[in-house]
């Protein structure tokens, strides 16, 4: 493993992540085919409740060294207030907003209108957080925010459509934007709250109570048949390849390529995961981009490319050549993958 370079892992998970809303509309399309007229066990709640279970069971074994009481017993009430927070937010809102919007719109719509997060984060870093920005940032977080608009409004007329501010929003749209929204704020309270916590509590407290809380909130949403099929023979067979490969090899090779790379390098590659769920969503699910994918998302690739120049000039030389090993850093990282399947 040590001849592998951490780059080369930090692709294979880029790959992986990218065709993670891709492999999951493909796969309640598999469900809704095989159970006509029945309940169809791989739901979009299922997928996402079994495949959470697999990510904390990764997480628990690769972080078990850090998960023990003495280090509990430090975190104070407000880390504690911040953690339950962002597990309510990035662990169960935004997930489950996220897997709603995949099933009324097209895979690359969620991924284009995703790439909200990174420009609000920004914008609510300089405006709460008193965080210095510079040229770069700014002309990209405007491109990738004007890119985002263009795909919504540009976006041909179809059901559900909601009237908002005088346009025509898909629902599926919306949904995404809420989405990117809830995990702009968690990345705030991350910041703010959060930066003295050690990653492995922060991520399996995320997942884990993330995974309960979305788990609550649909019972007493849909009722307990909604989960009915979650341990459907059929639903396992599809969630071994989905769970294994997207959840655990995904998060164990963006784990071991974090930790032999530079921030730096962890950065640039994770900017590729939305370019990548777009790939994977025409080879996959044969989804032909439309016009206003093509250009709502060259803006957004521009806003990428201008932000990753401001945050070049803007970074710490001796931080970016270290591995991610802090929550703001996971975070700032994460908002520029998207969405990753969990």
């Amino acid at each position: 493993m040590n001849r592998i370079p951490g780059q080369a892992y930090l692709w294979l998970a880029v790959v992986i992540f990218g065709a993670s809303s891709a492999v999951t509309r493909k796969l309640t399309e598999i469900g809704a085919h095989q159970f006509r007229g029945e309940q169809n066990p791989i739901s979009l709640c299922n997928v996402l409740f079994v495949g959470n279970l697999c990510a904390l069971l990764v997480l628990l074994i690769i972080y078990r060294r850090q998960w023990h009481r003495a280090t509990l017993r430090q975190l104070s009430q407000q880390q504690w207030l911040g953690l339950i927070l962002v597990a309510i937010l990035a662990g169960a809102l935004a997930p489950g907003l996220i897997f709603q919007a995949l099933s009324l719109t097209p895979v690359t719509n969620v991924v284009l209108v995703g790439r909200l997060e990174p420009p609000l984060t920004l914008a609510l870093s300089f405006w709460l957080l008193r965080e210095r920005v510079n040229a770069w940032q700014v002309l990209g977080a405007i491109a990738a925010f004007l890119g985002v608009a263009l795909t919504i409004v540009l976006q041909p007329v179809r059901e559900p459509m909601i009237q908002m501010a005088g346009f025509q929003i898909g629902g599926g749209e919306l949904l995404a934007a809420l989405g990117a929204i809830a995990l702009a704020i968690a990345s705030i309270l991350g910041k703010q709250w959060l930066s003295k916590v050690p990653l492995g509590i922060f991520s399996i407290v995320r997942t884990g109570l993330g995974t309960l809380i979305f788990f609550g909130v649909a019972l007493v949403l849909y009722g307990p048949r909604h989960f009915m099929g979650a341990f459907s023979p059929f639903l396992w067979q599809w969630m071994l390849l989905y769970g294994v490969i997207i959840v655990v090899v995904g998060q164990s090779f963006w784990i071991v390529g974090t930790r032999a790379s530079s921030v730096s390098t962890a950065s640039i590659v994770g900017s590729c995961v939305p370019i990548a769920g777009i790939l994977a969503a025409y080879l996959i699910l044969g989804e032909v981009p439309i016009q206003a994918q093509y250009i709502g998302g060259i803006v957004i690739l521009l806003g990428l490319c201008l932000g990753q120049i401001g945050i070049q000039r803007q970074i710490d030389p001796k931080a970016a050549m270290g591995s991610m090993r802090s929550v703001p850093t996971e975070q700032a990282i994460a908002a520029k993958m998207g969405f990753k399947g969990i």
